[in-house]
C-alpha cells in the first residue's frame, strides 16, 4: 500500500526524498520504496521518519 501520508508530509516539509534519506541515514532508494509501498520499514526507521517529519506514528504508518 503507498505511504501517501509520509509523501505528503515530506513535501509539506519541503524535503526531497534524497535530503529526508540524509537526515534519517537511509538510502534515497530506501525513502521511494517506503512511499511506493514496496518496503515496509522497521520501527526504529518509522521513528526516525517521524521525527523528521513532525508527525507521529499514527500519522504517517497506521493503516485504516
Amino acid at each position: 500500500m503507498k505511504n501517501l501520508n509520509m509523501k505528503a508530509a515530506r513535501a509539506g516539509k519541503d524535503l526531497s526524498q534524497q535530503q529526508l534519506a540524509e537526515i534519517v541515514g537511509v538510502s534515497r532508494q530506501t525513502i521511494n520504496a517506503i512511499e511506493k509501498g514496496d518496503y515496509n520499514p522497521t520501527i526504529r526507521l518509522c521513528i526516525q521518519i517521524c521525527k523528521a517529519l513532525d508527525r507521529t506514528l499514527d500519522e504517517l504508518f497506521w493503516e485504516e
